[in-house]
C-alpha cells in the first residue's frame, strides 16, 4: 500500500482528488488538509509516502510548503495554473497536474510514483550481486529468481515477467525494469521483449525461440536490437 494525504483548499477539488484515490485499491488515503499547517501536521502523525498538494493555497503556498520539509515524501503537485511546473519539477516532484484533472492523468501520475517507491524498495533489499529481484504485485513484494525468468513482456505501463509455470504482472516501464536486471543474463530484443539470455533456443530470421509452459514461443526481434542479439549468439557459437 502506499500512504498518501491530499492537501488541497478547495473542497470540490479536495473531494475529486479523494474520489480517485478511492478507485486505486494500491492507494491508502491517511488524511485531507485544507492548509499547510494541517498537512506539517499530517505528516507528524503519519507514515506518509506521498503527497497530493495543491500549490494555491492561503498563507504558505505548496511549493513553500515543501521547500520547509527537509526529508519530504514523493509529491505530486496540483494546479489550476501550468505556469508553475518548472519549479515544481526543480523540487523533484513526481508529477504536475493541471486542473481539471482527468482519471486517466491521475493514474498515469500514481504509476510513476509506484515506479519510484519500487525502484527505492528494491535497492533498500540490497539486490546488488544476488541472484534475484522484488517486485510489487497484487499488493505485495514478491522476490523472483533471475533463473526462473523465460522473458519479460510490455504492456502499456505494465509488464508481465513469464516463467515456466508462471507469471507475475507489475506496474512499472520496461525501462525501469530492463535497468535493474544484470544485462549478462538478460538482453532488449524489443521495445515490448526482454529475454533471458540463456532461455534462448534458436534464433530464426527475426524471430528467437523459447520455451514456455513446454511449448515453443515465438518472440520478434526489433529491426534496432538485431546486432546486439546476433552478437551475443555468435559469442557461443562453435
Amino acid at each position: 500500500m502506499i500512504n498518501v494525504i491530499i492537501v488541497e483548499d478547495e473542497p470540490l477539488a479536495q473531494e475529486i482528488l479523494e474520489s480517485y484515490v478511492a478507485k486505486m485499491p494500491q492507494l491508502k488515503l491517511l488524511a485531507k488538509c485544507a492548509n499547510a499547517i494541517e498537512a506539517s501536521n499530517a505528516l507528524k502523525e503519519h507514515d506518509v509516502d506521498l503527497i497530493f498538494l495543491d500549490i494555491q493555497m492561503p498563507q504558505i503556498t505548496g511549493i513553500e510548503f515543501l521547500k520547509s520539509l527537509s526529508n519530504p515524501p514523493l509529491t505530486i503537485f496540483t494546479t489550476a495554473l501550468p505556469n508553475y511546473a518548472v519549479e515544481g519539477f526543480e523540487l523533484d516532484a513526481v508529477d504536475y497536474l493541471v486542473k481539471p484533472i482527468p482519471l486517466e492523468r491521475f493514474m498515469k501520475a500514481v504509476g510513476k510514483a509506484e515506479e519510484i517507491l519500487a525502484r527505492d524498495i528494491s535497492s533498500n533489499l540490497g539486490n546488488d550481486g544476488e541472484d534475484f529481484i522484488f517486485v510489487k504485485s497484487d499488493k505485495k513484494l514478491i522476490k523472483i529468481k533471475y533463473d526462473d525468468i523465460i522473458y519479460i513482456e510490455g504492456l502499456k505501463d505494465y509488464v508481465i515477467i513469464r516463467m515456466a509455470n508462471s507469471k507475475v504482472i507489475t506496474l512499472q516501464t520496461m525501462k525501469s525494469l530492463e535497468a535493474k536486471l544484470p544485462d549478462n543474463l538478460f538482453k532488449r530484443i524489443h521495445r515490448s521483449y526482454i529475454v533471458a539470455i540463456d532461455k534462448i533456443d534458436a534464433l530464426v530470421g527475426n524471430s528467437i525461440e523459447v520455451t514456455e509452459k513446454g511449448a515453443s514461443k515465438i518472440i520478434p526481434v526489433g529491426k534496432n536490437y538485431k546486432d546486439d542479439i546476433l552478437k551475443i549468439i555468435n559469442s557461443k557459437r562453435i
